[in-house]
Formats: C-alpha cells, structure tokens, sequence
C-alpha cells in the first residue's frame, strides 16, 4: 500500500514537471533578438531614408506659402535649396544645411511693405500662375538690399538663392535717399508733402462705402500714422520695381489686424513728394 502511494506521488511530480516544460517555448528568446533587430534595422532606414518635399495647398498662391516658410522650421529647410548660393556683391558663398539658421522674414512683425512703381502693378498679387518671386529687405540706414529668389517647380516653391547687393543712386536723389530723410525729419517732410494731399479712406457713416477727400498739411501732421523707419520688406510679384523710377507706391499691410495703409510718392522737377494717401483699415 505504501509502495503504491508512493508511486502515485512520484507520477504526479513528475507529470507535472512535464506540464510546466510544455509551456517553455525554446525559440521565444531568439524570436525576440531576431524581431528586435528587423525593429532596429527598420529604424535605421526610416531615418536614412530624407523625406522628399510635396506640394501643398498653400504653393498655389505664394503669400500663403511665404507665411508657412516663414514661420515652420521643418517646412524651410525642406523647401531651401543646399548648398544654397549666397551672393555679396562679386563674391558667392554656398550655405550648407547644417549652418543655416532659421529665417523668420517679416513673420515677427505686425506688419509688412510692399513697393510698386505703378497703381496697375498692384494687381499681380494674388496671381496663382507665378513662377518666380522675390521677398526682398530694403535697410534704410545702409542703403543696402537683400533678395531672396524663390521658383515654383512641380508645383512647389524653392528658394534658389540670396543677393544682397548696394542700392543704385543717381545724381538725383533716389527713392530710398528720400523715404529715410521723409519719416526721420518733420522740416524735411513737411516741404515734400503735395498741399492739398488726396486722401482715400472708409467712409464714416458707412463701412461698404470709400470716401474720396482731401487733407491739407495740417490735417495730415493731425492724423498722420506711424511709417517704417529701419527697413522695408517687399515682395516682387513681377512688377518691375526699379531703382530709378520717378513713381513709388508703398503699401503697409498688418498681420491679421486688419490694418491698411498706401502712399502714393512721385517725382516732379528732381524732387519727390507725397501726393496721395489711402486709409482702408478695417
């Protein structure tokens, strides 16, 4: 009786060695190293592998893309061509990727500049079939400026190129000379201001409506607005724009504040003047 309790116990042990050796999966530690290194490898090559640019709504019309640049680290670098060339006046650098700094444009402002010779040329912004367009920085103070040359190729924007170049002058006084003197100088402005000055603003009484009217000296030093004085930003949509055009129009918008501002600048007998302003802040 003893015998056969004791061979009862001994079987039941071992049985149940048996069971807990079933379970034991003999493959599951290299399943796991070998699943771990297929892990690591495909890692490795997701982050080898530069994700390619694409086109995005925003490329149809460049002033929505120029904010995205602007303002999206990730979306510039993607979007600048590397080395990307560099040029000071006779000399070219190429900036590599690795040394390129984040350019937030006129981003960081509540406002931006746009210059244009004529009142016709105002209509190319917005013009989704652009090509080819420059963001430029005019410095007042140093009379330089700074070109930043985007192209639109399979449907994106790149930008190809930087030149900072020495602003033309003549013997006449030049559109930059004077715009620096004209917000820095009160005596200086008030003799080059056309007496009385053509005003176009919302009408008062009815926000659908403009109100064409016009400001004498008084009226304008009354209500004049704050005008840039450092620098000017501009973008060229194909307008020509050049240095010694005797007609400027400068159009200050606000970054989503509504705000609106033209002066209209001409030059009669060698001198410039401001002839005409336009207030259609909302």
């Amino acid at each position: 009786m003893k015998k056969l309790l004791l061979g009862s116990i001994i079987f039941v042990f071992l049985m149940s060695c048996g069971n807990k050796k079933t379970k034991i999966d003999p493959f599951a530690t290299i399943t796991e190293m070998v699943d771990s290194v297929h892990h690591k490898t495909d890692t490795l090559q997701q982050a080898e592998v530069k994700e390619e640019p694409k086109p995005m709504e925003a490329d149809e019309l460049f002033d929505d893309f120029i904010f995205n640049y602007a303002s999206d680290d990730a979306l510039q670098r993607q979007r600048t061509l590397f080395p990307l060339p560099y040029y000071k006046g006779d000399t070219v650098v190429k900036i590599e990727e690795k040394y390129w700094k984040h350019d937030y444009l006129f981003t960081q402002q509540n406002y931006y500049t746009l210059l244009f010779d004529d009142e016709e040329d105002m209509e190319v912004v917005g013009d989704t079939t652009l090509k080819s367009v420059q963001v430029e920085w005019i410095y007042l103070k140093t009379h330089m400026a700074k070109k930043y040359y985007f192209e639109r190729k399979n449907g994106m924007w790149m930008l190809e190129a930087i030149n900072l170049r020495k602003i033309e002058t003549d013997e006449n006084e030049d559109f930059v000379g004077f715009y620096t003197r004209f917000v820095t100088d009160s005596l200086y402005q008030n003799r080059h201001i056309y007496n009385p000055m053509q005003f176009i603003t919302i009408d008062p009484d009815d926000d659908f409506s403009i109100l064409e009217t016009t400001l004498d000296k008084n009226q304008w030093y009354a209500f004049r607005p704050t005008m840039p004085t450092d620098k000017l930003s501009n973008i060229n949509y194909g307008q020509k724009n050049e240095d010694q055009s005797n007609t400027k129009i400068l159009k200050v918008n606000g970054i989503g504040n509504g705000y609106s501002n033209i002066y209209y600048f001409r030059k009669r007998n060698g001198q410039w003047e401001l002839y005409k302003y336009e207030d259609t802040s909302i």
